[in-house]
């Protein structure tokens, strides 16, 4: 089976859309092919140290789940693509608030960080944001090595370079996977080897491979397997474990991998698990798979084969791409709409999960943890994202943003809201926070009959002398809030403690001192709603809740010692980037806010971190300022800010215009009317056109529209100006008026053409132009970039524009359109001329006019052929708009 390759290859070869130029500085997520990984030193990568993970991993608190039957034997992995792309993944989040903010690692063991492309690269190391978030929730965090199916590019010389053994009997390649892994800071590696053309020695040295890197890594470090590679060195998938593949998982008494993930068809796992029992191995190191790639919570599964009714579950559980609750979301709201039928079922309460659907949520099976086991414990119910950043309930940021490593301890159960009556409704809400960019909020009519209990966390938090619950909230009535506990002595006893709430329209505190239970540790933790009288549409939001000993001594941080820019670009005078850096200091932050101070006075985040390294994305120069001040401020724990320390990014002299401009059309006929578009830099403040034969004659509009009445062929003119000067561009013989021009065609039409490759029979040359879009019709090109498309339009003919139709137009996703390319054109097919040259295109489809030029042959030449980082080009559609005789 080659549902895992042809899977990445159509979801996950993307890459994030990111224009390199305006973002020169911009760090990003590594990743590699084989010998890549054996160069790569963290010295001289200059995004290594964005990379790197600062959370420890958490331990966490299992114990019965709420739902009757889940239990704790079985595990859960997740194979999940939490970004987009391989390629192209900002280090540290980005600018949109759309983001995979996974939150239900309650369910979830340990986690694969999907990713790897024969067109970017095929060891894939967990992004920094990824790793945090994971470590945050308990949960182990894998990279990903993909092997893909020859099909899909691979190349079997990346297996060979991978289990290479030098002279002295290591492997190279494992030495370095286990450098990466300690120096980013994640938990191991999983391994998906689906290159055919193996040999029974191959596969031999698979296993030294895999044994050699058992050996020598530390034992907290995990790598997985997955079920492809046979004894045989041949690609077939069992979908068990058996004798063709036990190999990879123990050899003997010795331990080769630390689980294995089975492929999807299985049809039984009592085989498989009664062969690892054989082997020594616990059959919940075998994760029977299932794809929920395409149709999520509507996939068909046997559940009853892994978790029988009456009898402990079989095996452990495996989810390839539960990521397909963000991919198929048309918001943030419906993504965590999916996720909480996904995780919990149709019902949306993870104790209640009978239905007569076929999916009942992974919460029917599998208990939940939870890493709330430390104090101080807080959260603010931040997701990881927002469309504005709240600080101690003040905006400091307008637009949106998402960074994992920001990301709360989300509720251990969502949602269990229990009534008499009809319960309140707790959920996530965007709109307003305390700290970061959302809170829980609990609305619905509140009334004596309609009390509602909201089940929160599981925990396992002692109990000291000082002791004390706080709660930061905003209410539109007079409610009764209480804190509900349970504690480990008497787990189905709920202890409530009144808050004292009240209707608050800004953000207010309740605390409660919890001495009375010293001694005693907290089980579980829950907020209980009640009102004398019925309020209607009642809402609270909740923007805070910590438990903390108070006398517990937390120091002051000091502000940020060594703060520096190590890296700037400026472009066109207006835009600018930065790296900055400070150092490491022995009194831990817990994180770090990054502002910018505006001209006047006031400042905005521009984000944060949990590192000592920081890019600030490029920002643009404000009212001709001289210099940009950038704060960094240390925040502890308790949320507590240092003090600012400040650095300055200067700005060269004000800039004056580059001008340039483009012609909807530049064939047209008498009468016909162009529009003109200004593409001069963006610091003009003025603009003088000229239109030989046009009328208007002259021009100051940004972009005018003009008419030609008679035949000829004319030039423009444009001057940009601002108040440092200005810049002349003049197009000689652009426009052509003819009576002819209503006759234009697409000369490309079923041309005869050829590429320097395709990716297949069904992807050639001759679909570019065949006049169709859809059923997949297009031209690929696999392998390095540039590719190029050629065609013999079959006669002389005069030329005004081209059109392309990239990836997104087919269908596809818009990170796989061509970024940059020329076209060329030339009377013999061997002496060319450039007559379009774009960078940075990101749109589905390209029209590119040019002053009329007479060719036979015209070639497209792909430079870059995505967003980021993947080299396949995709081209449905390739129009060449002209005249015939």
């Amino acid at each position: 089976m080659r549902k895992l390759g042809a899977s990445l290859v159509l979801a996950l070869a993307v890459c994030a859309a990111l224009s390199a130029t305006a973002m020169a500085k911009q760090p990003y997520s590594s990743y590699w092919y084989p010998d890549q990984l054996l160069q790569w030193e963290a010295a001289k990568d200059p995004d290594a140290a964005f990379n790197r993970s600062v959370e420890p991993l958490r331990d966490r608190v299992g114990g019965p789940g709420v739902n009757p039957n889940a239990t704790a034997e079985p595990k859960v992995v997740a194979l999940s693509a939490l970004n987009q792309g391989t390629s192209g993944v900002p280090s540290q989040g980005s600018d949109k608030f759309g983001a995979n903010t996974f939150g239900y690692w309650q369910y979830v063991d340990k986690l694969v960080y999907w990713g790897g492309s024969a067109g970017e690269g095929i060891i894939v190391p967990p992004s920094a944001d990824t790793i945090d978030a994971a470590h945050k929730n308990g949960v182990p965090i894998l990279g990903t090595i993909f092997f893909p199916p020859s099909v899909y590019g691979g190349k079997y010389d990346w297996v060979k370079q991978m289990i290479r053994q030098d002279a002295n009997g290591n492997f190279p390649a494992a030495d370095k996977l286990l450098e990466v892994a300690r120096y980013y800071g994640f938990d191991g590696w999983f391994i998906n080897q689906e290159t055919e053309g193996g040999t029974s020695a191959d596969a031999k040295q698979m296993q030294a491979f895999l044994q050699y890197i058992q050996q020598k890594k530390p034992a907290n470090m995990q790598i997985m397997w997955y079920d492809s590679m046979t004894v045989d060195g041949k690609i077939a998938w069992q979908n068990a474990l058996n004798d063709k593949n036990a190999m990879f998982l123990q050899d003997g008494g010795q331990k080769i991998a630390d689980s294995m993930f089975l492929n999807f068809w299985w049809r039984e796992l009592n085989t498989s698990a009664d062969k690892a029992m054989s082997l020594s191995r616990s059959p919940f190191e075998l994760y029977a798979g299932i794809d929920v790639e395409a149709k999520g919570y509507d996939t068909k599964v046997n559940w009853g084969l892994l978790f029988p009714e009456g009898k402990p579950a079989v095996t452990s559980l495996g989810i390839y791409r539960p990521d397909w609750a963000f991919n198929g979301a048309e918001s943030m709201a419906d993504f965590f709409a999916r996720e909480n039928r996904f995780w919990v079922g149709a019902n949306g309460n993870p104790a209640n999960t009978a239905t007569d659907q076929a999916w009942k949520g992974i919460a029917n099976d599998v208990a939940e943890s939870s890493p709330v086991n430390d104090m101080p414990f807080t959260t603010h119910f931040n997701t990881g994202s927002g469309q504005k950043f709240f600080v101690s309930g003040k905006q400091v940021r307008e637009s949106g943003w998402n960074n994992r490593s920001l990301q709360d301890v989300l509720p251990t159960w969502r949602w269990i809201a229990e009534s008499q009556g009809t319960a309140l409704t707790p959920s996530i809400d965007w709109t307003d926070a305390y700290y970061g960019g959302s809170s829980l909020k609990i609305a619905g009519e509140l009334s004596p009959v309609n009390a509602t209990n909201v089940k929160l966390y599981r925990a396992d938090l002692p109990v000291g002398a000082s002791t004390k619950l706080a709660l930061t909230y905003k209410a539109s009535g007079e409610a009764i809030l209480k804190a509900g506990l349970t504690f480990a002595d008497a787990p189905g006893k709920t202890v409530y403690v009144d808050l004292r709430g009240r209707e608050a329209a800004d953000w207010t505190t309740a605390t409660v001192n919890l001495t009375p239970y010293k001694g005693k540790r907290i089980a579980s933790l829950s907020l209980y709603l009640d009102a004398k009288q019925t309020i209607p549409n009642f809402e609270i939001r909740v923007g805070k809740l910590s438990i903390a000993n108070v006398n517990d001594h937390v120091k002051p941080l000091p502000g940020v010692q060594g703060l520096k820019i190590t890296g700037a670009d400026i472009r066109d005078g207006i835009y600018g980037d930065a790296r900055l850096v400070w150092n490491e200091s022995k009194q831990k932050a817990q994180h770090y806010e990054i502002y910018r101070v505006l001209p006047d006075g006031s400042q905005t985040l521009i984000g944060a971190t949990g590192n000592h390294v920081f890019y600030v994305p490029e920002m643009r120069r404000i009212n001709k300022e001289a210099a940009t001040v950038l704060k960094v401020v240390p925040v502890n724990g308790q949320y507590q800010p240092g003090p600012a320390t400040e650095t300055k990014l200067q700005w060269p002299a004000y800039p004056k215009p580059i001008a340039q401009f483009k012609a909807s059309k530049t064939l047209v006929a008498p009468g016909e009317s162009v529009t003109f578009t200004d593409l001069s830099t963006e610091v003009t403040e003025g603009w003088t056109w000229t239109f030989e034969g046009g009328s208007p004659a002259a021009s100051t509009a940004n972009n005018p529209v003009v008419s030609y009445a008679r035949e000829g062929v004319y030039a423009v003119t444009l001057t940009a100006s601002n108040s440092s000067g200005d810049d002349t561009v003049t197009k000689q013989a652009l426009i052509t008026v003819s009576a002819s021009a209503a006759s234009a065609v697409n000369l490309a039409l079923n041309a005869p053409a050829t590429a320097d490759h395709a990716c297949g029979a069904a992807e050639g040359a001759p679909n570019a132009v065949d006049g169709k879009v859809t059923n997949n019709s297009k031209w690929c090109a696999l392998g390095n970039a540039p590719h190029w498309l050629q065609l013999d339009l079959g006669g002389m003919y005069d030329i005004g524009g081209f059109t392309i139709k990239h990836a997104e137009a087919g269908g596809e996703w818009s990170g796989f359109n061509t970024s940059d390319y020329t076209i060329q054109v030339s009377a013999d097919g061997t002496t060319w001329t450039d007559v379009v040259a774009a960078k940075g295109n990101a749109a589905a489809e390209t029209f590119d006019a040019i002053a009329v030029t007479k060719a036979r042959y015209v070639k497209l030449v792909v430079v870059k052929p995505t967003q980021g980082g993947d080299t396949a080009a995709r081209i449905y559609e390739f129009e060449v708009h002209g005249l015939r005789p």
